[in-house]
């Protein structure tokens, strides 16, 4: 190579590579600076037949509904009913108080493997209540409280979590890979990209068939950086397909901040504007706001009016899973100073503000979720634990084809299963 063509010109700065940095590390004082609240009911709240073109301004807003007081302010207030906040706050609470008896469970060896919510259990909640029965939502890992928002059995969570004889999904996916189809819940995956891909397809399939129900996907922060998030978006915006595209931008991947994605450069709202979709930038831990977003963005599949980014605005307070710990690469007391706040606070401080609850009536429902959850973990270590019990093993030779193969029948044989 000639070393002419490699030497700087002199009248140039040279060249320096940029490599995003969080605004504080262990060690140091956590820095929110530089992250702009906006108040509480500033953002407009369009009708849903606008076109996209009209939209451009949503995605450098931030949907908010709930005021420092606790009051519901603003164009976005769904004007829920208080029976519907109080399941919203039940359903909150109870992933909490599970979340911390399962985390508790693997320290003591009773799962190889957990994820907690804290922070991010108002998305999920207000998901799960503001959609249909018949919608179908393709989850990323934080997404527990939609099940509990639906119902679904506690004794099936802990035999999954346990990877016990009675494990409901009999062995085949991690302690909280979830899957529940009868409650609108697909399977999740440690490949988080394809929850987008998949989404979009279910949503094709539906408009094709001319069916009512739409589909809703999700991924973090960090996902938005690999292919199938941009795939996705292509696809959505083509076929102008009935999904919900979710991002949860908790401002941390597995222990790269978000800026190894662009949070710097943009909003994650803002890549909707790529593809010609609407994009919507919502505070993920305001209960009101959550729902609000996700309905307008329903409506506006149902109407045929296509795909919605929604940017969740949240934190995830605490480590990515129990392999993860949080203080090697953020400040310890970080979650305590994310400036949007405790979801279940915020939800708590708002239906006490109507009237509507008290410290009272919140210490009971702690106290009978909590026996709930104990005797439902009971039941299940009654059946076993990590090691103790397990599906049995000729479950892994079942299910893989319609007529068995002969190999998977000499596999079989060879088990002795």
């Amino acid at each position: 190579m000639d070393d002419r063509a490699s030497a700087a010109k002199p009248n140039r700065p040279q060249l320096s590579l940029h490599v995003p940095e969080p605004p504080a590390r262990p060690g140091q004082e956590p820095d929110f600076s530089h992250i702009a609240v906006s108040e509480a009911g500033a953002t407009r709240c369009p009708d849903i037949a606008e076109p996209e073109s009209a939209l451009r301004d949503l995605p450098y807003g931030l949907v908010r509904v709930l005021d420092e007081a606790g009051r519901a302010v603003g164009p976005w207030d769904p004007r829920l009913d208080p029976d519907t906040l109080r399941a919203g706050l039940r359903t909150i609470l109870k992933t909490r108080l599970f979340d911390d008896r399962m985390f508790r469970a693997h320290r003591q060896g009773k799962t190889s493997f957990y994820m907690k919510s804290l922070g991010e259990e108002a998305i999920g909640a207000a998901q799960a209540l503001a959609l249909e029965a018949g919608d179908m939502n393709f989850p990323s890992y934080r997404m527990l409280s939609w099940l509990m928002a639906r119902g679904y059995p506690l004794l099936d969570l802990c035999n999954q979590i346990f990877s016990n004889e009675r494990d409901p999904l009999r062995g085949r996916q991690l302690p909280i890979l979830y899957s529940a189809r009868d409650y609108g819940f697909y399977s999740l995956s440690g490949n988080v990209g394809s929850r987008f891909g998949h989404a979009v397809g279910w949503a094709m399939a539906s408009a094709y068939k001319h069916d009512d129900a739409i589909a809703v996907g999700h991924v973090g922060d960090g996902t938005t950086a690999e292919g199938d998030f941009h795939e996705a978006l292509t696809f959505a915006s083509v076929y102008k397909a009935p999904v919900i595209l979710c991002v949860e931008n908790n401002q941390w991947a597995i222990s790269s901040f978000s800026g190894i994605a662009g949070a710097g450069a943009t909003t994650f709202a803002a890549k909707a504007l790529a593809y010609g979709i609407p994009g919507l930038r919502v505070d993920g831990n305001d209960f009101l706001a959550v729902y609000a977003a996700t309905l307008w963005a329903a409506d506006r599949a149902r109407a045929n009016f296509g795909p919605t980014l929604i940017e969740f605005f949240t934190y995830r307070a605490a480590g990515h899973s129990t392999s993860d710990d949080p203080t090697r690469y953020r400040p310890e007391d970080e979650a305590s100073r994310w400036p949007l706040g405790d979801p279940l606070e915020r939800l708590k401080q708002h239906l006490i503000a109507l009237g509507e609850w008290s410290d009272e009536r919140h210490e009971a429902l702690t106290a009978e979720l909590t026996a709930e959850i104990k005797a439902a973990v009971k039941q299940a270590e009654a059946i076993g634990t990590l090691g103790v019990s397990k599906p049995n093993p000729r479950e892994m030779f079942e299910d893989v084809f319609a007529e068995p193969d002969w190999r998977i029948l000499e596999q079989r044989r060879e088990a002795g299963v």
